[in-house]
């Protein structure tokens, strides 16, 4: 369990965006299909950066990564009591094989700076073959223990969120939380966009 940057950022947990877009692990010569101008696609070469390789063992200890996680949190709030509350995004297939990670996911809302409390947000990549379901305010609709579980561990989004998830076409209430069951790519990543959106839109 550690970090998963490769190259010049190797075993480092946190970095500022500026450092990860300047020093990828590695950067791969790549083709992607453009408009020609007369109706057709031509293939264009392209530099596409790496900043780490996925890897996929020992199935999923959650409870073991959000105790890392909580860590990293304690040391952060240390430092920035003051700041806007870290926000942890959780992508996972939702089916723990270390224990419930109900308990030390409060732990980690429970954790807060001046400003409130820290939020969790969970991606739940399922194989269940479901519809998907952005910013859920219930659990009841949701296929699955996992999926519930996952649920009860999410953040209610805070109103500033609720607001640009509106902005975006989502139905959203008072009571939606930061929970993303079974989207798509698209989806995901416009779920990861409101997620973290900055604050001064609040």
């Amino acid at each position: 369990m550690g970090p998963a940057f490769s190259g010049p950022l190797l075993g480092k947990d946190l970095v500022p965006i500026s450092e990860i877009a300047n020093n990828p692990s590695r950067i791969e010569e790549r083709t992607k299909k453009i408009e020609d101008g007369a109706g057709g696609l031509v293939d264009q070469t392209i530099k596409f950066p790496i900043w780490f390789d996925s890897v996929a063992v020992n199935g999923t200890p959650m409870c073991k990564a959000f105790t890392y996680v909580m860590k990293i949190l304690e040391d952060w709030l240390n430092e920035y009591p003051n700041s806007y509350p870290p926000i942890v995004i959780n992508i996972t297939d939702g089916e723990s094989t270390d224990g419930t990670p109900l308990d030390i996911s409060e732990s980690i809302k429970s954790l807060s700076t001046s400003d409130g409390n820290v939020l969790l947000f969970n991606v739940h990549l399922s194989s269940h073959e479901s519809n998907p379901i952005l910013f859920a305010d219930s659990s009841e609709n949701l296929p699955d223990e996992y999926a519930k579980l996952l649920f009860e561990m999410s953040s209610t989004l805070p109103e500033y969120m609720q607001n640009v998830a509106k902005m975006e076409g989502h139905s959203i209430s008072s009571s939606s939380r930061g929970f993303v069951f079974n989207a798509d790519p698209v989806s995901v990543i416009q779920f990861l966009d409101i997620g973290t959106r900055p604050s001064n839109l609040r």
